[in-house]
């Protein structure tokens, strides 16, 4: 990733209005639209899912563009080990 590259998870995504919202890492609140996506925009529940995007300016605001899903990274877990 890039320094113009954000990370943040969705909020939700309407299919029938082809709009959501994403919440940066940093806190914001950010607009997508469907065509804001890189691939297909998400179908069916996508809250929490996380994303990489940029973020664009025009006069309605600051907006997510370029966004695409990304892998969910879990933290390997610790083994226990035993005492001899």
């Amino acid at each position: 990733m890039d320094a113009s590259t954000h990370t943040g998870s969705m909020l939700w995504f309407n299919e029938e209005k082809g709009h959501g919202f994403i919440a940066t890492d940093d806190g914001e609140r950010l607009f997508v639209a469907g065509d804001g996506f890189l691939e297909a925009p998400p179908v069916g529940p996508c809250a929490g899912k996380p994303v990489a995007f940029e973020i664009g300016e025009d006069t309605a605001g600051r907006f997510a563009r370029s966004t695409r899903f990304v892998e969910e990274v879990v933290p390997r877990r610790a083994r226990l080990r035993r005492s001899r």
